[in-house]
């Protein structure tokens, strides 16, 4: 047996190794447990890390081919190198898997390769390729993060129906990609393979893309999405597939009843994810689930069974790596008798297409739902300086501020950068600025954050420059 360790995180994804980490920071043995070859779950390997890595690349492609005529240079002969490009997405993955690797290393936390099931609240049984273990641990932080959801209709076959695994790493580009889902998952892969070359059909059983999002920054977004060539198949769902020569036979059906059908050579099924614990034990050993199959825990991040912790995607919230991670470090500094919390009032979230849309806090309707009295202001960036000298002008900033207090309450952001331009929002939230605070901060200039603070004077109606 090995240990006796103080916590064994059980999963390697974003929340699992930031959690060890921090855990031996704090003074504790620490082992964490990873089934797959490589440390990094999900979000290093086949998630967010690769995506955003083809997401460059693509971007790239497409601005080379299409962009740089009206800044004066001029291309002749741009050829699509696709193995090349799944290469340097690769060796992006390796070095970053490895750094996790490294980091473990630095901190003293002990990694151990193979599948973990909870045997009791201070057992871990790690079943490897050199056989079993057992890791006495005072403590055990769930941590295994979640699995493409399949569609009961159109199963995966990983070859002509697959997920954003198999997405990832297509070995040419598609003559026509059909995507099912169009949440983040979906229309950013979408984008990839469209920028590439592929025709992309995005089809999705609500009436709006997005549909956690500001609904006018989402129909923004499909707007310049339609633009670049994507179409969508919008208030459908697929009912049924088969094989076809040319690939594969989508049967559609529309909300209202009437039928059609979708050819394409391959379907991309991102109709969400879903909790992984298959195998775990947890179940066995007690610990509580909700409806969704989520571990239930406690504001302290403990499940029903005592030592026994769960963060990320495995509980309740939004299923994101950053997300994680917050909780991973909040729940270890629990552990040790320190003040640790999150504010899921303050979590952004960002689809990474082009304009990238980014968000944090409520939407106008969730805010009016909540009662309060809002005031909103807007700024385009077709009205900033520096959108206007990149060629980027689509879409622009919208804040909601109570109108009562003036404090901040969520942020919608569509166009160039914007996953960066949220983080701003982020920390104003987190300290409970007003939408006057912002406003009165000095931005430099010219930059995209000045559309930022003209949106917050738009909310007291005295914006500049619009």
């Amino acid at each position: 047996m090995a240990g006796p360790f103080d916590l064994v995180v059980v999963g390697s994804g974003p929340g699992g190794y930031v959690a060890a980490i921090r855990a031996a920071q704090l003074g504790m043995r620490v082992a964490c447990v990873e089934k797959d070859a490589t440390l990094g779950g999900t979000c290093l390997n086949v998630g967010c890390i690769p995506s955003k890595a083809l997401l460059d690349s693509s971007e790239l492609y497409r601005a080379v081919r299409t962009q740089l005529g009206v800044h004066g240079i001029k291309t002749a002969g741009v050829e699509l190198d696709l193995p090349a490009m799944m290469a340097r997405k690769d060796r992006v993955v390796r070095g970053l898997t490895s750094g996790v690797a490294g980091l473990f290393k630095k901190n003293g936390v002990t990694p151990v390769g193979g599948v973990a099931r909870l045997a009791a609240p201070d057992r871990v049984v790690v079943r490897g390729n050199d056989g079993e273990q057992t890791l006495a641990t005072r403590r055990i932080l769930i941590a295994t993060g979640s699995e493409a959801t399949p569609l009961d209709a159109v199963p995966f076959d990983g070859d002509r129906v697959v997920s954003s695994t198999e997405a990832l790493t297509l070995p040419r580009v598609p003559e026509h990609l059909c995507v099912i889902g169009a949440g983040a998952v979906g229309l950013e892969l979408g984008s990839v393979w469209s920028r590439l070359g592929a025709r992309v059909t995005v089809v999705e059983y609500l009436p709006r893309i997005v549909p956690w999002a500001d609904r006018a920054m989402a129909t923004q977004l499909q707007r310049a999405l339609e633009r670049q060539g994507i179409r969508f198949r919008l208030g459908t769902f697929a009912e049924g597939a088969e094989r076809a020569a040319s690939g594969v036979r989508l049967a559609l059906r529309a909300r209202d009843g009437t039928t059609a059908s979708e050819e394409a050579d391959m379907v991309l099924v991102a109709v969400g994810r879903r909790p992984f614990t298959a195998g775990l034990g947890a179940r066995e050993l007690g610990v509580a689930f909700d409806d969704a199959g989520r571990i239930v825990v406690n504001d302290r991040f403990e499940t029903t069974v005592a030592g026994v912790w769960a963060i990320g995607d495995v509980i309740r919230g939004p299923m994101l790596a950053h997300k994680a991670e917050e909780e991973g470090i909040a729940a270890v500094e629990l552990m040790a008798g320190h003040a640790g919390h999150v504010n899921y009032d303050a979590i952004p979230n960002v689809v990474y297409t082009w304009p990238e849309l980014a968000c944090v806090g409520l939407t106008e309707e969730e805010a009016k739902a909540r009662g309060l009295d809002v005031a909103v202001g807007t700024f385009p960036f077709q009205a900033n300086g520096r959108a206007r000298a990149m060629g980027e002008t689509e879409g622009g900033v919208k804040m909601i501020a109570d109108a009562r207090t003036d404090r901040i309450v969520g942020v919608h952001v569509l166009g160039p950068r914007a996953s960066d331009l949220i983080a701003e929002l982020v920390v104003a939230m987190e300290f409970g600025a007003s939408a006057e605070d912002v406003a009165r901060t000095t931005h430099a200039h010219p930059t995209l954050p000045e559309a930022v603070k003209e949106a917050a004077l738009a909310v007291g109606k005295r914006a500049i420059h619009v």
